[in-house]
């Protein structure tokens, strides 16, 4: 800056009158082009250069005091140009540091990507995690019923999908989805501006490979590192796979609340249909949940997921997935509900199913699909029969919950109701509690005493008794008296049930429930005769079956079959069960009880037209529990009502619990025809026995074989029978007594002479086929396939051996008595024979069979009003 200074303006100088400055070129007052000019420290003066403004005032005289330099118009020395403007200086500057800048701060990127990326490990040992495994369970016509696993349903291809279902997710979660590199930038910084002008965060900046990468590899910390990892990753993603695959990958594990992770889970989850029938305006809805899916999903947010879908619509329509006019016509009206797929009862049973695949197949690595044999319109009858018979009766007698169990009579569950309310309540009320069965229980107590002899018609005393501190009572408080036990078992007298299991002793009983199928642990004491140990509906129903087919135990099943999703086989039921565990004559006389307990007895209700119906009502103390447990011959089925909280209602098993399961049973068994239910009987079967030594009580050993001696009985009576084998074949037939000759149609007819004693064979070329016109299996004298087990023949006498104290071994029961008969000898053959033994005292007051012209049953009408 140049300033022109007089001499009389230096430091020093002393006042003089104002002149003309001199201007030569060697003037020494001129200051140097560049250097510094020292201001005056008097009144600031106005000559300047131009463009120039002073930077100091005057000098002043010594004495501090002095004029203004004299006015004069300024100009430039020669040989002198005059100085540029300070602006450009400036933005070169600027443009300088800000390019220095951008250069450190891509360094300290570059750092940082390379600080983070170094924590991920090697590149090459990146790879997709597989999919967590899903289960799908279908109904026995093919139907779904749910998926179960982590993700909550399969995985679908891209492929499959609409073309609206992908489009919506790209128009709402990443507009430049098709053409980023995995990051994008401009997406980025329009967010940042974003945030910037709304003073807080908006939304989040992430790809939907950023997403994959995160839900893939990284945990869901919002943190520097955790985001520069995504964004490798993502470019990791992007470079080794395609824009379908990344995008699939996403649709079938990104989380859409309620559950569901995937597109197909969420479809399910929310409309009840596949993602690959989803409409335009589900899918906008379901690709308006991702961000926030606990509050935008319709189940708990159905306004919020309304206006999301709307967002969603018009966002495709924006970027030409679809036009406006689709846009609004596939919109929800914001006054109209959601109507989203309501979880029914099957969820019982697909939770039900989930916990038995580990014991069927062990660690599920891949997707299965498991065949079951649950009838879905079934399962929905009896869901909608419970529900509605709770809300109709549950105000009124204290009750909230009910379960139903239904099988058929080999065991195959053909519905199952676990509670009222799926979405309110998962536990499972008829697999998973356990509560008491009261007088359905009774059953087992009944048959431990039909096995020791006693039958329907004994006889036995209702009355109040104390056995060792112990005095059931009778839930109405009224006794009869003397009453058979086929109106002890239909009318659930307490105190009868009490005597038989004193008599039996508790832990027959126990023996007799757990070979019906109770797998419950039970303790032998006395009560139990009256139910009060706890066990599940469905084992408790399973233990029923043998009454209503013929006398063989089941094992409740529901998976028929489970397949890979390429359709390899890794389960398969079997048809094998325990066999048989109920004697013929024994289950006759359980059946007729059972019957007469519906047809006069508490089970009244439980009548349905056309079928022969068995069954046993149960309440337990203060009606904490109401059940019916009740059999046809196609069907068994069992119900349960109460509380969870055990709290006191005024049920009992007779009432709405028999009311349900009649209405139940008329719609299950609805065009089937009506048949009886099977009374077990063995007749035309012949089974093997070894023949035992009635001195030892030893089998005999065929001396010329060494092997047990075997005998044929007839199953019906458990007479030893004569038979004869087909020497073709080796099938043995029982002879006919009275004829002489094989029973069964299409054998040969022995001829005239021929030997007749067992095992001398039939004429070459006979056919051995029973009456039924089955073949005979040599080795049990049985219709082949079939296998009867029943207990130890005496051969004298022909019934069931047992254990004895007499030494002899084991003793036959005396029908008549059914006590252990005595060995003592025939004094007009000198053989020893089975006798009956000497009468004991009936115990507890029970006696042997009641008058013919007796009918207490009028008894039981005047006292219990029936």
């Amino acid at each position: 800056m140049d300033f022109r200074i007089s001499a009389d303006d230096r430091v020093g100088a002393q006042p003089k009158k104002a002149s003309k400055p001199r201007q030569t070129a060697k003037a020494e007052a001129k200051p140097r082009k560049g250097a510094r000019v020292e201001p005056s420290l008097g009144q600031a003066s106005s000559m300047f250069s131009t463009g120039e403004r002073p930077v100091g005032g005057s000098g002043n005289g010594p004495k501090g005091g002095g004029k203004p330099p004299r006015r004069g118009k300024a100009s430039t020395p020669r040989g002198n140009k005059p100085r540029k403007s300070r602006s450009g200086g400036f933005l070169m500057g600027l443009l300088w540091w800000g390019f220095v800048a951008c250069l450190w701060g891509g360094i300290a990127v570059i750092g940082i990507i390379v600080y983070y990326g170094a924590q991920l490990p090697s590149s090459n040992t990146w790879a997709v995690p597989d999919r967590p495994p899903n289960i799908r369970i279908l109904a026995a016509d093919g139907s779904l019923i749910s998926n179960r696993g982590q993700t909550g349903g399969e995985a679908v291809t891209y492929r499959e999908l609409p073309y609206y279902v992908p489009a919506a997710i790209i128009a709402s979660e990443d507009r430049r989805f098709m053409s980023h590199f995995g990051v994008d930038p401009i997406g980025m910084a329009s967010v940042v501006l974003e945030m910037i002008k709304a003073r807080g965060v908006t939304r989040g900046a992430s790809t939907i490979t950023q997403q994959v990468a995160k839900n893939l590899f990284l945990t869901p910390d919002q943190t520097l590192g955790r985001k520069v990892q995504e964004a490798i990753l993502a470019v990791w993603l992007e470079q080794n796979y395609t824009k379908e695959e990344i995008l699939e990958l996403y649709m079938n594990r990104v989380y859409f609340g309620a559950g569901a992770t995937g597109i197909e889970a969420a479809a399910q989850t929310y409309f009840g249909v596949s993602a690959r029938n989803l409409s335009l305006g589900q899918a906008a809805m379901l690709a308006g949940i991702l961000p926030a899916p606990s509050a935008y999903n319709p189940k708990s947010s159905p306004e919020r997921a309304i206006e999301r879908q709307r967002l969603s619509l018009n966002a495709m329509a924006s970027e030409g997935y679809i036009t406006a006019e689709e846009a609004t016509a596939a919109q929800i009206d914001p006054n109209q509900s959601v109507r989203t797929r309501v979880a029914g009862s099957e969820s019982y049973v697909a939770d039900w199913v989930e916990s038995l695949m580990t014991a069927y197949i062990g660690d599920i690595e891949s997707d299965v699909i498991v065949q079951t044999t649950i009838d879905y319109k079934m399962q929905k009858d009896a869901e909608f029969i419970v529900r509605e018979q709770v809300a109709a009766e549950g105000g009124k007698r204290g009750f909230t919950q009910g379960a139903l169990v239904a099988m058929d009579v080999d065991g195959k569950v053909r519905a199952m109701v676990g509670g009222v309310d799926y979405q309110k309540s998962q536990y499972n009320r008829a697999v998973t509690a356990k509560r008491q069965p009261g007088s359905t229980f009774k059953p087992f107590v009944y048959m431990a005493a039909m096995e020791k002899g006693y039958t329907p018609d004994t006889l036995a005393e209702d009355a109040q008794f104390d056995y060792n501190g112990w005095s059931p009572r009778n839930a109405s408080g009224k006794y009869a008296g003397t009453v058979t036990l086929r109106q002890g078992l239909a009318y659930s007298i307490n105190t009868i049930a009490a005597r038989l299991a004193i008599d039996v002793t508790p832990q027959a009983v126990i023996d007799v429930a757990t070979r019906m199928g109770i797998s419950s642990e039970l303790i032998a004491v006395p009560s139990i005769a009256l139910g009060t140990q706890e066990v599940n509906l469905l084992e408790l129903t399973s233990a029923y079956a043998p009454f209503a087919n013929g006398g063989m135990g089941v094992i409740p099943n529901v998976i028929t079959r489970i397949e890979s999703k390429a359709g390899d086989v890794l389960y398969e039921a079997s048809d094998a069960g325990p066999g048989r565990v109920v004697a013929p004559d024994v289950l006759a006389k359980m059946d007729d009880m059972l019957r007469t307990a519906v047809e006069v007895g508490t089970g009244k209700r439980a009548n349905i037209g056309g079928w022969e119906v068995g069954g046993k009502t149960g309440t337990t103390q203060d009606a904490k529990d109401a059940l019916f447990i009740g059999f046809t011959s196609a069907m068994v089925t069992g119900v349960w009502l109460g509380n969870d909280d055990a709290t006191k209602t005024t049920l009992s098993g007779g009432n709405v619990p028999a009311t349900i399961w009649s209405q139940f049973m008329t719609k299950a068994l609805a065009g089937k025809q009506a048949a009886p239910i099977p009374g077990g009987s063995y007749e035309g079967q012949l089974v093997s026995q070894p023949v035992v030594d009635p001195n030892t009580g030893q089998v005999i050993i065929d001396p010329n074989t060494g092997q047990p001696q075997v005998q044929y009985v007839d199953a019906a009576t458990g007479l030893p029978v004569q038979t004869v084998t087909d020497p073709a074949t080796g099938q043995v037939v029982q002879i006919d007594p009275n004829t002489g000759q094989p029973i069964g149609a299409g054998v040969q007819p022995l001829q005239s002479g021929q030997d007749l004693t067992a095992g001398a064979g039939l004429p070459a070329g006979g056919m051995i086929i029973d009456a039924n016109g089955q073949q005979i299996d040599p080795t049990t004298g049985l219709p082949v396939g079939q296998i009867v087990t029943d207990q130890a023949i005496d051969p004298v006498t022909g019934f069931p051996l047992q254990a004895q104290s007499n030494g002899v071994g084991q003793a036959p029961i005396d029908p008549n008595t059914g006590l252990p008969m005595v060995l003592v000898i025939d004094p007009a053959t000198g053989q020893q024979v089975w006798v009956p033994s000497a009468p004991a005292q009936a115990p507890q007051q029970i006696q042997q069979q009641a008058p013919a012209n007796d009918n207490p049953r009028t008894l039981m009408d005047l006292i219990f009003g029936n």
